[in-house]
């Protein structure tokens, strides 16, 4: 992702806020008492936000931002965010929602200036880093926020210290970066509407269980993965007796999406075709999908990689097989005991054998080969 800074005067320059809709006196009763409730709470929670890009989940953190944690708990209770917009952005940058006025088009020059001026000020967050979840501010003035909020896209050391953040995406980073992609005008704001159609507070669910982690080697036994690529579908059995942890992590990586719209980036004739490269992906990883890619320990086996075996690539580093694999197209004992092995072609292999045919520059195929989506399967 393109690494994007912005500046205190472009993501709160001083002619967007004018009205104050909240007198101090009477925000300091509200924050009192919602603050109370709000530490009250045992259980850690979460805003779902649903908008029309798609849905993005918040952590909050009133330890860090107790009065900001209660007034935006408060406003989403009671359905205050519900049609509002998200209507400034700075692409790849951030993006900025929540001003009540937002839910009227025909208000859109006074975007920016409404709903602030009604929480007390919260400590100041020492780093601003991707997925920051902040309250927006009044220049000039500690007790302004309200129920604008801003969403790092990236890290923006600039405003480190600048404000108080009371949340981070934990889920759906990717909605986020859509949103900071839409069109603007030369002020800034968004000349289409991105809404929030409701913000759902919630208790903190447990972690979901590493997919694959607890089946039994014959349990992995009875998957299937179908390779759809855009000359035709192949079909992989796994080994688990003789790789388990390179299948489970494959599996994984296949049900998350991972694979999916990387090349075939690599043929060699009478040897092997090589796909799933992070460098050869059309689209960029999400933040979850990124988080399940690490490096693996060998295990290498007494497999022979002869035509239609499915091998893990890497680099010198025996322990540095990540993402990219190859089905074998013909003998190659030369890989044997140095290549873990953990799989099998079962159908398709006259489409291993068309792509082994497309025209190439060198090792590169000349017409790109995708590797569409892999589906995983289980048979009885």
């Amino acid at each position: 992702m393109t690494r994007v800074l912005i500046s205190i005067g472009l993501l709160m320059g001083a002619s967007v806020w004018l009205t104050p809709v909240t007198t101090p006196a009477r925000s300091a009763a509200i924050v009192s008492s919602v603050s109370r409730t709000v530490s009250a709470q045992a259980a850690p929670k979460q805003a779902v936000v649903d908008t029309s890009a798609g849905t993005f989940v918040i952590d909050l953190t009133p330890d860090a931002a107790p009065n900001y944690v209660a007034y935006f708990t408060k406003l989403a209770s009671e359905g205050g965010y519900d049609g509002t917009t998200f209507h400034r952005m700075v692409k790849l940058g951030m993006v900025q929602g929540g001003d009540p006025l937002s839910k009227d088009a025909a208000k859109r020059a006074q975007y920016g200036t409404g709903g602030l001026n009604a929480v007390k000020a919260d400590p100041r967050a020492p780093k601003m880093s991707a997925g920051s979840v902040a309250a927006v501010l009044v220049p000039g003035k500690p007790d302004s926020a309200g129920a604008q909020f801003f969403v790092a896209v990236v890290d923006q050391p600039g405003l480190d210290g600048k404000y108080s953040v009371f949340g981070h995406v934990s889920d759906g980073m990717e909605v986020v970066q859509k949103i900071s992609e839409t069109p603007v005008d030369a002020s800034g704001l968004a000349t289409e509407r991105v809404e929030i159609h409701h913000v759902t507070i919630r208790d903190t669910p447990p972690p979901a269980p590493v997919p694959f982690s607890t089946d039994t080697p014959e349990q992995l036994a009875s998957y299937r993965a179908v390779l759809e690529t855009s000359a035709g579908p192949i079909t992989i059995a796994f080994m688990p007796d003789k790789a388990p942890e390179h299948v489970r992590q494959f599996l994984r990586l296949a049900q998350a999406g991972v694979f999916d719209t990387t090349a075939f980036h690599r043929v060699v004739p009478g040897f092997v075709i090589q796909t799933g490269a992070l460098s050869s992906r059309a689209t960029p990883l999400t933040a979850k999908q990124q988080a399940l890619v690490h490096n693996l320990q060998p295990e290498f086996n007494d497999t022979k990689h002869v035509k239609g075996i499915v091998s893990m690539a890497r680099g010198d580093d025996p322990a540095s097989a990540t993402t990219s694999f190859f089905i074998c197209t013909g003998e190659s004992a030369a890989l044997d005991g140095h290549y873990t092995a953990f799989g099998r072609v079962v159908e398709g292999l006259p489409v291993v054998d068309a792509i082994e045919a497309a025209p190439r520059n060198g090792e590169t195929p000349i017409a790109r080969i995708d590797l569409e989506t892999v589906r995983i399967e289980r048979v009885p």
